[in-house]
């Protein structure tokens, strides 16, 4: 570690710069927060992505415990109710607060213009800038941030391990930056990464969201939670673009249909049509798509030609492929969307290992179970967020003296590649089986544990050999995770499950694939 530079703070280090993460900055002030961000800050988030909402209680005749009750039907069976009612509280209280940072909601004859998205009881569902209200969410943190004397921000910092002290507290991050390695220390690190979608082939994430944050924590021995549960939004974009646009839950509640290329709907049976949970309604989508047909989103009926001035984001981008949503029928497949798993918190934010928080994400509160609601992860990143804040700022700093440093060091110049989004598709997608899980177990621990790989590519694969190793273990379907040979929900297994990345090795090495069996 000879020549590799050193910097300190008497504050806290926040891995990530989307809602999760200045969030938990914003809240730490006057206490000195460290922003490190892969990419420039203000850049490619998911947040910025995000055409959906914050759902907040706060219509005339909604309240957060209606709001709580809605996320814990649509998490079948595993939302944490305690964290579904502090989260559904906490968002109430942070609508104004984001106005008072700037942020203006959408409004209707002065009202709140509050969309009704799947699976909510109300319309509760806050906009801003119509369908950009992850980009202007985006943009009025980041000027909050750069407002805040108190708030650092690192542009083009990669993180590329945790570092503990003497006891085994986390006290900072191993980092790349301008080329050359950094140590940063802190009082604590907070976490705050976002997902994995970048893993799968279909996503609407960015393709830098590859969940190295989760790979981090794992490796630095953190305590997983539910990382079988990958959700798959069912409207992206299909319109050959990489990560895939996103076609908003909102267009659904605002009455658009889902067609076949024979012009039929094919949710009229289906309870709740096409605001059925996302689950539902990504494998209906999906089963078309399996026997060969494609599958369409017609606002034609319900919007026609106001679609552009509701949606002016997606608008643009149907007119970017040639598409004019108020005359056609847009196309749209599942992708990759949002992981409901990753490191396990409670309801501070706190990890298994001491000094280390997690928000957003990457981090696996209970909130979400086994099915995400339309429109929680923005407002579960501002709750988490303060919350991790507020319990890292009030802990105690690490102790002087040298720190326990990674071995990886010697391997970042090391080069590989993999096809890991080809396998992620397959094994890990929309319908799971046995023998394609064993498979997916089987390559991704060769390439997590083959030190002639890309440090990337090694990080990407731990990633996906959690999740595989995860779906295996969990032999029935379940909100989004969705098993051909275990079709059933099984109520013995209504548990959330923990792994660590020791467990997913040990438990991979036992899990060879099956040998096919010959016809004699």
């Amino acid at each position: 570690m000879d020549g590799i530079a050193h910097q300190g703070t008497d504050g806290v280090i926040v891995v990530g710069a989307g809602v999760a993460g200045l969030a938990a900055a914003l809240t730490l002030a006057p206490m000195p927060a460290w922003v490190l961000s892969a990419a420039p800050v203000g850049g490619s988030t998911s947040t910025g992505l995000a055409q959906g909402g914050v759902a907040a209680a706060i219509g005339p005749r909604d309240h957060p415990g209606a709001h709580a009750a809605d996320t814990i039907r649509a998490g079948a069976g595993l939302v944490d109710g305690a964290v579904a009612a502090l989260v559904a509280d906490g968002a109430v209280g942070w609508v104004p607060r984001l106005e008072r940072l700037g942020l203006a909601f959408d409004r209707r004859d002065g009202r709140y213009d509050l969309a009704l998205e799947a699976a909510h009881s109300h319309r509760r569902v806050l906009h801003a800038g119509g369908d950009r209200t992850g980009a202007v969410l985006q943009q009025t943190l980041v000027a909050a941030a750069r407002a805040t004397p108190s708030v650092e921000l690192f542009d083009d910092t990669q993180v590329l391990d945790l570092l503990r002290d003497a006891g085994g507290r986390v006290v900072g991050v191993l980092v790349r930056r301008a080329g050359g390695l950094m140590v940063l220390r802190g009082r604590g690190v907070i976490l705050a990464t976002g997902g994995i979608g970048g893993l799968y082939r279909h996503t609407t994430n960015p393709l830098t969201s590859v969940g190295a944050g989760l790979a981090v924590a794992a490796r630095a021995g953190a305590e997983l939670r539910d990382l079988e549960f990958v959700q798959f939004h069912p409207t992206a974009l299909d319109v050959g673009v990489d990560p895939m646009p996103l076609a908003s839950e909102a267009v659904r509640g605002e009455g658009a249909v889902l067609i076949n290329d024979r012009g039929e709907r094919f949710m009229t049976d289906t309870p709740g049509g096409e605001l059925a949970p996302r689950d539902v309604v990504t494998r209906a989508i999906q089963m078309q798509l399996d026997f060969g047909g494609r599958v369409f989103l017609d606002a034609r009926a319900a919007l026609g030609n106001r679609f552009a001035a509701r949606f002016p984001g997606i608008d643009s981008l149907c007119r970017a492929a040639g598409i004019d949503p108020a005359q056609a029928p847009i196309p749209v497949r599942p992708a990759a969307h949002f992981h409901m798993g990753g490191v396990g918190v409670d309801v501070h934010g706190r990890t298994s290992l001491p000094g280390l928080w997690a928000c957003g994400e990457v981090a696996a509160t209970g909130l979400h179970g086994a099915n995400r609601l339309a429109s929680n992860a923005l407002v579960e990143g501002l709750v988490f967020g303060a919350r991790a804040a507020q319990d890292a700022a009030a802990s105690r700093a690490g102790a002087p003296g040298p720190l326990e440093l990674p071995g990886r060091v010697a391997d970042y110049d090391a080069v590989g590649t993999a096809d890991l989004r080809h396998w992620a598709t397959g094994a890990l997608g929309v319908w799971r089986d046995d023998a394609g899980l064993r498979a997916a177990m089987h390559r991704f621990a060769g390439i997590a544990g083959d030190p002639r790989r890309a440090p990337e590519d090694v990080d990407r694969a731990i990633v996906g050999l959690l999740i595989a190793v995860a779906a295996w273990r969990r032999c029935e379907s379940r909100g989004a995770h969705a098993r051909r040979d275990h079709p059933g929900t099984d109520p013995m297994q209504a548990c959330s499950r923990t792994l660590t990345l020791a467990q997913a090795h040990d438990i991979a090495l036992t899990a060879a694939p099956q040998p096919e069996r010959r016809s004699q």
